[in-house]
């Protein structure tokens, strides 16, 4: 699964350069359209499907939409590790989405690494044809993160504040590097939610 937001359940502009377009050619018949490169989008698809994916929630708070400023959150499964010393992580953000657009401004940001349990926020999070984000939130504890203003969401496996420090515009997603700068973890053996041949799973 590609990190999304529900229509973010997936969530504009980029700051980055623009990268190069790809060409598309017609492949021979009535198959699927191919890249210049030979696969299909479909054939793609189907490859990474198979790739299991831990499932996470990126939350941001943006201080411009209101008085009190709101929240806004994307389901991903586009997120890892990049760096030890120092800390950095990465995920990548689907372009010219609510989330890609607010980080664009807003440099700080959090994780919530979601349990099996979590199903609920994973998807409702990723539908199409969202509401609004302050409904999103409703129902689901959290506190807010002192080092990002981000929401972090309560039962988490654990959690990770940071801040931006790179974006890399890669094809119709843009690569978000930040540096953690506070991480929690819990202390609960729950199993981890992840994404397998597009649909949530629990992990033990």
């Amino acid at each position: 699964m590609f990190t999304k937001t529900p229509a973010a359940t997936s969530a504009t502009g980029s700051t980055a350069t623009a990268a190069p377009t790809v060409a598309l050619a017609s492949a021979p018949g009535d198959g699927p359209i191919a890249h210049a490169v030979g696969v299909s989008d479909d054939e793609f698809r189907a490859a990474l499907s198979r790739l299991a994916a831990g499932v996470v929630l990126i939350t941001a708070h943006d201080p411009d939409a209101g008085p009190r400023g709101e929240d806004a959150g994307m389901t991903a499964t586009a997120f890892l590790s990049v760096s030890l010393d120092p800390p950095l992580v990465m995920v990548s953000v689907r372009n010219d989405s609510r989330m890609d657009d607010l980080l664009a401004q807003q440099p700080l940001w959090a994780v919530s690494v979601l349990s099996g349990h979590q199903r609920h926020v994973a998807a409702r999070f990723a539908m199409k044809g969202r509401i609004s984000d302050r409904l999103l939130f409703q129902d689901i504890p959290s506190v807010r993160g002192e080092a990002s203003g981000a929401p972090l969401i309560g039962g988490a496996l654990a959690t990770l504040e940071c801040r931006t420090e790179q974006r890399v515009v890669a094809g119709d997603h843009t690569l978000v590097i930040g540096r953690v700068l506070a991480a929690t973890a819990s202390a609960k053996d729950d199993g981890p939610l992840t994404y397998f041949r597009g649909k949530y799973r629990q992990l033990g």
